[in-house]
C-alpha cells in the first residue's frame, strides 16, 4: 500500500473518531456504544459517493430523457474502494465487533 493511500485512510480515521466521540458525548453514552452506528453510517455514505451508474443515475437520465425526448446513454455501475472506503470498513468492522460483545453482556454496561 503506498503511503499516500495510507495517509488518507489514518485521516479518515481520525475524522470518525472524533465525530463518533461527539456524537457519544452529545448522548451520553460510551463510545464503543456508537462505534457500530457511526460505522455503518460512515461506510455507505462513502460507499454511495464513491459509486457511480447507480439507481439514483437511471432515476436522473429517465427524468431528462422524459423532459428532453433524447435518450441518453446508459452508465455501468462502477464503484470504487479507494483507502477511505477501506478505512470505513475496518472502522465498522471493530464496531461490528464491540457491539456484539456489548448485546452478548462480555463487555458489562455502563455504571453511572
Amino acid at each position: 500500500m503506498r503511503r499516500k493511500h495510507v495517509i488518507i485512510m489514518v485521516i479518515a480515521w481520525i475524522v470518525e473518531i472524533v465525530l463518533t466521540y461527539w456524537i457519544a458525548t452529545m448522548f451520553s453514552v460510551r463510545f464503543i456504544e456508537v462505534m457500530f452506528f457511526t460505522g455503518v453510517a460512515f461506510t455507505l455514505g462513502i460507499f454511495y459517493f464513491s459509486s457511480s451508474g447507480g439507481a439514483m443515475s437511471r432515476l436522473f437520465a429517465s427524468q431528462v430523457s422524459a423532459q428532453t425526448g433524447i435518450i441518453h446513454e446508459r452508465e455501468r455501475f462502477q464503484v470504487r474502494l479507494g483507502p477511505t472506503f477501506l478505512a470505513s470498513l475496518l472502522f465498522f468492522l471493530i464496531g461490528l465487533v464491540f457491539f456484539i460483545l456489548l448485546v452478548m453482556g462480555i463487555i458489562p454496561p455502563q455504571n453511572m
